[in-house]
C-alpha cells in the first residue's frame, strides 16, 4: 500500500507550484490527495490536480448527496503526511487557533498525522507579530515549517515570504517519511503472480498466487529509487502504477522475458510462482467431456537454474513456497540454484501466503544468515526483504573494494 500524502492548497499566487509539488511527491512512489480552499480555486483549477493525481479533489463546501458525508474524517485515517503548500497567513492562523470553517482547516484539526507547512505571503504579512506567534505555536506542536525563502515577491516587494523551492519542500516530505533511496539507479527485475500452462483451448494448469507479494516488492523498490521491470503472470490485484510491466502467461514466456532483461540487471527478485510442469501436447480445441482424460506432463525450464549459470555479479533472490519441511527445502533450493538469498514461506496456512494480504517468512542467505519474521502485511515484509538485499549489496561492494586494494 502506498504512503498517502494529503496536499493542502490555499489561495496564494504560488498555488500553481503545488501542481509540480504533487508530481514530485508521486515520483517518490506516494499517492497524493489534494484538499483545496475556495480561494485556491481562483488560482488553479481542481481538474489540474485530479488529472495529475488520479484522485478527486476535496473542495470547499458541503458534500453533495451520495458523497462521503464526513470526508475530513475518512481522509485523516489514510494520511501519513499532511503538506500545506502554499500556506497562507489565513490557514496558519486558523490551524494555530483551532478554527475549522472549510474543508482544509477542518481536516487539519481532525488529523493526527505529521503536518508540514510551507508559508508564502507578502513580507509585511509574514513579519507581522500575529503571524510569527502563530508559526511559533505550530512549531511547538510539532508542525514542520519549510521556509519561506527570501527573494522578489509577486507584488514587487523583496524579502522573506517567497515559497521555498519545490525541491526543498519535497525533501522535507522525504525526511518526514524517512524514505530510503538505497536502490537509486539500480536496475531490478521482479517477477510476480502465477504462470498458467494450457491444457486445451479453455483449460489450464495454474496455481493460487495472487501477485500481492511481488507487487509489494516492486512498489517498495520504486519508492527506494530502483528502476524496476515487473514481469507479471496471472494476478488477482491491480498492478502498481508507474512501473514498467511485462505481462506473460506461461513459464516459458516468463523465462524468455527474464533472460532478455537479466544481463542488464543488478538484481533479480523471483517472487513469481512458476509452474514446474506443462502439458506435453496441449489441445488447440476444447476437449469435450467423455470419461477419463489422460494427459502427460513434462518439466518446465528452471528459470533460477538457468540464471545461476549466467549471472555475472548480479544479486539473485528467490522465493520458496513450501507446505512441509520449509526450512530444509528452502535451504536446498538456495544452494542448488546458486541464489544469494531466499525468502521461505509456508503456503499451507490459511491466514498467510497465497491470496492473503499477510505473510510469515524466513529469510536465509547464502552466507548462512537466517532471520524469521512473524505474520505481517506483505507491504511491510517487502521492506524487510529489501533491507536484507541492501546488506547483500554492501557486502558485494566491500568485496569489490578489497579486490581493487
Amino acid at each position: 500500500m502506498k504512503n498517502k500524502i494529503v496536499l493542502g492548497v490555499t489561495g496564494g499566487i504560488a498555488a500553481y507550484k503545488a501542481a509540480d509539488i504533487a508530481r514530485r511527491i508521486m515520483e517518490l512512489g506516494c499517492a497524493v490527495q489534494v484538499v483545496m480552499t475556495k480561494n485556491a480555486e481562483a488560482f488553479i483549477g481542481p481538474l489540474t490536480f485530479e488529472a495529475l493525481t488520479g484522485n478527486k479533489v476535496l473542495r470547499a463546501g458541503l458534500p453533495a448527496p451520495g458523497e462521503d458525508s464526513m470526508p475530513h474524517i475518512t481522509l485523516q485515517r489514510e494520511a501519513c503526511i499532511v503538506l500545506v503548500a502554499p500556506a497562507t497567513a489565513n490557514i496558519i492562523g486558523k490551524f494555530a487557533n483551532g478554527i475549522a470553517d472549510d474543508s482544509l482547516s477542518t481536516f487539519l484539526l481532525a488529523c493526527n498525522a505529521q503536518v508540514i507547512m510551507a508559508p508564502a505571503m507578502n513580507t509585511m504579512m509574514y513579519e507581522n507579530k500575529a503571524v510569527q506567534k502563530n508559526i511559533a505555536t505550530l512549531k511547538e506542536r510539532g508542525v514542520i515549517i519549510v521556509g519561506p525563502a527570501v527573494g522578489m515577491l509577486a507584488c514587487g516587494d523583496e524579502g522573506a515570504g517567497k515559497l521555498s523551492p519545490v525541491e526543498d519542500i519535497v525533501t522535507a516530505v522525504e525526511e518526514a517519511l524517512k524514505i530510503k533511496r538505497d536502490f537509486a539507479n539500480l536496475n531490478v527485475i521482479v517477477t510476480a503472480g502465477g504462470t498458467r500452462e494450457p491444457v486445451d483451448a479453455v483449460r489450464f494448469i495454474g496455481n493460487s498466487s495472487s501477485g500481492k507479494m511481488g507487487f509489494s516488492v516492486a512498489e517498495a523498490l520504486k519508492r527506494r529509487g530502483a528502476k524496476v521491470t515487473l514481469i507479471a503472470g496471472a494476478t488477482e490485484v491491480k498492478p502498481p502504477d508507474d512501473i514498467k510491466i511485462v505481462n506473460v502467461k506461461t513459464a516459458e514466456e516468463m523465462r524468455l522475458e527474464t533472460m532478455s532483461c537479466f544481463d542488464n540487471a543488478d538484481i533479480l527478485i523471483m517472487a513469481a510462482a512458476v509452474g514446474d510442469y506443462r502439458v506435453m501436447e496441449a489441445e488447440n480445441r476444447k476437449v469435450k467431456k467423455s470419461g477419463q482424460w489422460n494427459i502427460t506432463l513434462v518439466e518446465n525450464p528452471d528459470i533460477l537454474m538457468e540464471v545461476s549459470k549466467r549471472k555475472r555479479g548480479q544479486i539473485v533472490i528467490g522465493f520458496a513456497a513450501e507446505t512441509e519441511n520449509t526450512l530444509e527445502n528452502g535451504k536446498e533450493k538456495l544452494l542448488k540454484k546458486n541464489m544469494d538469498m531466499i525468502v521461505i514461506n509456508d503456503v499451507s496456512r490459511k491466514d498467510t501466503g497465497f491470496a492473503s494480504d499477510y505473510n510469515e517468512i524466513t529469510i536465509l542467505t547464502r552466507a548462512g544468515e537466517l532471520t524469521r519474521h512473524g505474520k505481517a502485511l506483505k507491504s511491510e515484509l517487502a521492506e524487510i526483504i529489501l533491507d536484507n538485499a541492501v546488506k547483500l549489496l554492501k557486502n558485494g561492494k566491500n568485496e569489490k573494494d578489497k579486490k581493487r586494494a
